[in-house]
């Protein structure tokens, strides 16, 4: 093989990277404006490919909504990551991931786990564990610092991402908006000690959300 052919076999699987990220990043801002049922033409078009190319990387909707899934779940993880090893402030790295997490707009993303999606695909199962281990870092840091209150899980945290980022009619656009920000920030600001008041029921742990939560 030449050096021409393979720098041209390279470019390409670079190109095809880059057109499957594309196709991710359009479909989930397709779905959260407009649903799953979402045309998968409208998709293509928001990423700027052709049809074809579409379905040379998700031949049905279910495959390219699974792997919006498992794209979002990454991105979740390695914000939250980021945040755990750049972040001094225990409390302040557990916000960054909140936030950093609400950009995702995972509550638009739900109606999606109503698609015949598998949810105990292995690959999504181990994202889950993934991002699941990473937020209880994030929590056992801010409990040991003090700083978060003690009736609060680190299923309260991803709970309240996804009703928080719900999206509501009238707001719709690239990224959160300004009132789910503003919201979390509420959210947030209450989760700091001392209480303000007793909470009722338990906090939720991950455990609780292997059944609501993707």
């Amino acid at each position: 093989m030449t050096l021409k052919s393979t720098a041209t076999r390279t470019r390409l699987r670079a190109d095809a990277v880059r057109n499957r990220e594309r196709i991710l990043a359009a479909a989930r801002e397709a779905i959260v404006e407009n649903g799953p049922h979402v045309p998968l033409d409208e998709i293509a078009r928001r990423a700027g490919v052709g049809n074809a190319t579409l379905y040379r990387h998700f031949p049905d909707r279910e495959s390219l909504l699974f792997h919006v899934l498992l794209y979002v779940n990454q991105r979740i993880i390695e914000r939250a990551q980021q945040a755990l090893e750049s972040v001094h402030d225990p409390f302040e790295a557990l916000c960054r991931m909140v936030l950093d997490s609400a950009e995702e707009r995972v509550g638009g993303l739900c109606p999606m786990l109503g698609f015949g999606i598998d949810r105990e695909d292995p690959r999504l199962v181990a994202s889950r564990e993934r991002m699941h281990r990473v937020t209880q870092q994030l929590v056992d840091r801010a409990h040991a610092s003090g700083q978060l209150r003690g009736d609060i899980g680190s299923g309260d945290l991803l709970i309240a991402v996804a009703r928080l980022t719900l999206p509501v009619p009238g707001t719709q656009g690239s990224g959160v908006s300004t009132m789910a920000r503003r919201h979390l920030q509420v959210f947030l600001d209450g989760l700091r000690t001392p209480p303000r008041s007793e909470l009722p029921g338990q906090a939720s742990s991950l455990e609780d959300l292997k059944d609501e939560f993707c």
